[in-house]
């Protein structure tokens, strides 16, 4: 599960997934609003050492806002991490997991596309130089 097709429209790029600063994070998603930081850590604490787990709680009802981030040390614990839980059942919710963090391929783009034809590279409108027109 290194490399993950995407379909972007009219061509395909292959996109392999980065590590964090320290290790390999992955997103887990469509949680139980109950669900705690202890069920998610024995859960996949069954694939590797689970280095740190990040859940968003909201502000109002203090309960889990549908996702988590799970930190573990190498690539294939992440790996078999996702392979065994991605479409499984955990606490009465089909859960979702997958690399948190994807680098894009050399050249396929990553810049901004907000850019009007005709535009040197900038996005706002201004003059040239007299030397460069």
């Amino acid at each position: 599960m290194a490399d993950v097709d995407m379909d972007t429209g009219s061509s395909t790029h292959t996109v392999a997934n980065m590590a964090a600063v320290e290790g390999w994070i992955i997103i887990v998603t469509n949680l139980n609003e109950e669900t705690t930081e202890e069920d998610l850590e024995d859960h996949f604490a069954d694939f590797g050492n689970v280095k740190n787990l990040s859940m968003a709680l909201n502000r109002r009802t203090g309960y889990v806002m549908g996702y988590a981030l799970i930190e573990y040390a190498t690539k294939e614990e992440a790996e078999a991490a996702i392979k065994a839980t991605n479409g499984t059942e955990f606490l009465e919710k089909k859960i979702n997991t997958d690399f948190a963090f994807a680098k894009p391929p050399a050249g396929a783009g990553g810049g901004r596309r907000d850019r009007a034809p005709g535009r040197r590279g900038g996005v706002r409108d201004r003059s040239v130089s007299p030397g460069r027109r």
